[in-house]
């Protein structure tokens, strides 16, 4: 189970027990916007459901477990673990309910990227590729075509493309080095 948070900026906080870790993700909507961030902290398992003060510096998370209690500080999208345990008896408790997931472990896997194709341009993924024109650049496979066609040579003049053993550009005229 996870739980959230909200707060009056906008902002909401999901904490969420993973195993061993505690996964704290911080979102933030506003007008045409959202910004989100993550961390995740080894806690151990929880004895106990998170709680949220709201402190004059953003809000403080305590987490109890078995090893003992941890303070997160979120101060906008910023987030730190303290390290000694403050004083949260005067500060105001915030209400966290439970909700199924959060927001990340709720995502559905992305796709593998299409082709792109614009005007003359073209790229593609797996392996990584991108054509302009005539010129051309692969990573991430190496078969023995492609290391060929990586020795391939372009005039610094026009762009062309050489042969690795030609002095001057068939297609302008200039000195190859």
């Amino acid at each position: 189970m996870a739980y959230v948070g909200e707060l009056d900026t906008g902002q909401k906080i999901y904490l969420e027990n993973q195993g061993t870790q505690t996964l704290i993700t911080s979102i933030f909507s506003g007008s045409g916007q959202q910004q989100q961030s993550s961390n995740s902290i080894s806690t151990g398992s929880w004895t106990a459901e998170p709680e949220m003060y709201k402190t004059s510096n953003g809000v403080i998370v305590e987490i109890t477990t078995a090893g003992g209690k941890y303070c997160v500080q979120i101060q906008g999208s910023s987030m730190s673990v303290m390290n000694e345990t403050p004083s949260l008896s005067k500060e105001r408790q915030m209400q966290m309910r439970q909700v199924e997931s959060t927001p990340a472990s709720s995502m559905p896997p992305m796709e593998p990227m299409k082709p792109m194709k614009m005007g003359d341009m073209e790229m593609k993924m797996n392996p990584m590729e991108m054509r302009m024109g005539n010129m051309q650049m692969r990573m991430g496979s190496s078969t023995s075509d492609e290391i060929h066609q990586s020795k391939r040579r372009f005039c610094s003049q026009c762009g062309e493309s050489v042969h690795p053993n030609d002095r001057f550009c068939s297609s302008c005229g200039h000195r190859l080095d």
